[in-house]
């Protein structure tokens, strides 16, 4: 699953090469959307919003979430693509480029009108103007039973982190991810922190949490599982966390340095 700074990042891409521009192309390989075409546009704006972009064409808006395999590429007119044709779901093309969507796991066109209806239950963004560290603690502290390392996943609550974020929040505030929102800590402290991590990393090709760009070494706990904590030498564990509302997935935590609360 992609986390904030990944879809600010392909929005960033997808907004200069698109951007002001009439659309030659307009191809969707979905079967809901497959007579759909937004030619000549132009193309108002994209922009990101959590782990989900928008791409705003006259009065229609092109709704996209990567899930665990989408990506968004962005060609030169004419040149070879670097993922096969089939996994393409979208294709929206300029005289001077051409993006590609591949393996998305949503994609929508909606009446920018309806855009709320897609969006709208999205807590307030890391990387968006409408950020807002009190509201996102309150959000988070809707339920105090909750494991902290989910309700860090709601996207409900605050858009943008994934699982990394996740996993490096907790090893930074010093807290195992199975313990409860209401024995967390200062929940203001977890959103800004949350907020400070993701911008620092929007605009990096390597997403770093330790400050150390050194391969393995970039993160603090997340994929590494059996290896020495950076910070204390005990070896990292890792297992499954989950709920009724929300699927298993993998945590990674240093026990020394993030006791377990109840």
């Amino acid at each position: 699953m992609p986390e904030g700074d990944t879809v600010w990042q392909a929005a960033a891409r997808l907004r200069t090469a698109l951007a002001g521009k009439a659309l030659t192309v307009s191809d969707f390989r979905v079967p809901r959307y497959a007579t759909v075409d937004l030619t000549p546009g132009p193309v108002e704006e994209v922009l990101s919003r959590g782990k989900h972009l928008l791409i705003r064409i006259g009065d229609a808006a092109v709704h996209t979430h990567l899930k665990m395999e989408g990506a968004w590429h962005v060609y030169p007119a004419g040149t070879r693509w670097r993922r096969p044709g089939w996994q393409a779901r979208v294709l929206l093309g300029t005289d001077d480029f051409l993006a590609v969507g591949f393996q998305l796991g949503i994609v929508e066109v909606v009446p920018r009108a309806d855009e709320a209806g897609v969006v709208g239950h999205l807590g307030p963004d890391l990387l968006g103007p409408d950020w807002d560290a009190g509201r996102a603690a309150a959000n988070l502290a809707a339920d105090p039973g909750r494991p902290i390392g989910l309700a860090l996943l709601d996207q409900r609550a605050m858009a943008g982190v994934g699982n990394v974020y996740r996993n490096e929040l907790c090893f930074l505030r010093g807290v195992h991810p199975a313990t409860p929102v209401a024995a967390a800590g200062e929940l203001l402290d977890w959103a800004e922190l949350a907020h400070r991590l993701l911008v620092a990393n929007r605009d990096r090709t390597v997403r770093v949490t330790t400050g150390d760009r050194r391969r393995g070494r970039t993160t603090w706990v997340y994929g590494r599982a059996g290896r020495q904590c950076l910070r204390c030498g005990t070896l990292v564990e890792s297992g499954p966390l989950g709920d009724d509302a929300a699927p298993e997935r993998q945590i990674f935590w240093c026990a020394s340095c993030q006791p377990a609360r109840t």
